[in-house]
């Protein structure tokens, strides 16, 4: 589900499940699913899964990130999964 930027890249939005949730990107806030291990952004009250290239497009016009790196074991392994 891509983001769609307005001409001046000042608002974004995404359309869910029929339901179009836009934004102003300075508004938008990204942050990391720690299940999916995902960006999510936070548009129109929504968290809306997208791409690490829709993440670093939204943080060039202003949004705010705050991503972080996921790592975690596989049960009964010792090696990180990243």
């Amino acid at each position: 589900m891509p983001l769609e930027f307005d001409g001046t890249y000042e608002h974004c939005s995404a359309l869910i499940d029929g339901v179009e949730y836009r934004g102003a990107v300075v508004d938008v806030i990204i942050t990391t699913n720690d299940v999916t291990h995902m960006s999510e952004a936070e548009i129109g009250g929504r968290k809306v899964p997208i791409t690490e290239a829709e993440a670093d497009a939204l943080t060039v016009y202003k949004a705010r990130d705050l991503r972080h790196h996921t790592v975690g074991v596989e049960p009964g392994e010792d090696s990180p999964v990243v």
